[in-house]
């Protein structure tokens, strides 16, 4: 097996310091060439029941990130907390959160495909919410294409 030649070792040494993001004096990433500094995060909910404890964090994500671009996808029993009237385990309902969370700039997408194979009207989706095809590719598209971290609650 031959060795790699020493301008083979330099191209390679020089992509991977390229796409690593570069600290500042203080420790802060900054953004290398062709990476975004925004910091984006998706928070995947399949079960409602872990809806309020992910509200929570993203709240407290929120809280030491402002900044953060934060979406929150949703399929499977994970929509429940964003149809009308939907309430927590101690009756306080869903929606107060969900505005005062879109109103710090959070985007909740329900899954379309949910909605069908649940029969379940796309009027009943609260209007803080919107609606996408398919929860999963979202999930996809946003980390693939779209440079977010994947996060569940």
């Amino acid at each position: 097996m031959k060795a790699p030649s020493l301008l083979t070792a330099i191209a390679a040494a020089s992509a991977f310091a390229l796409a690593a993001p570069l600290l500042t004096a203080s420790g802060q990433a900054q953004a290398g060439p062709g990476i975004s500094a925004e910091e984006r995060v998706v928070y995947h909910v399949n079960d409602s029941a872990n809806a309020k404890a992910g509200l929570n964090n993203i709240k407290n994500h929120l809280n030491a990130s402002p900044d953060a671009k934060i979406v929150v996808v949703t399929h499977g029993k994970g929509i429940d907390f964003l149809l009308q009237g939907a309430q927590d385990d101690k009756g306080n309902p869903y929606e107060i959160p969900v505005q005062e969370l879109k109103g710090r700039g959070v985007d909740f997408r329900v899954c379309a495909n949910t909605l069908k194979g649940r029969n379940i009207d796309p009027k009943t989706v609260i209007p803080e919410a919107g609606i996408v095809p398919s929860g999963v590719a979202e999930i996809g598209k946003l980390q693939a294409r779209e440079g977010y971290v994947y996060l569940k609650p």
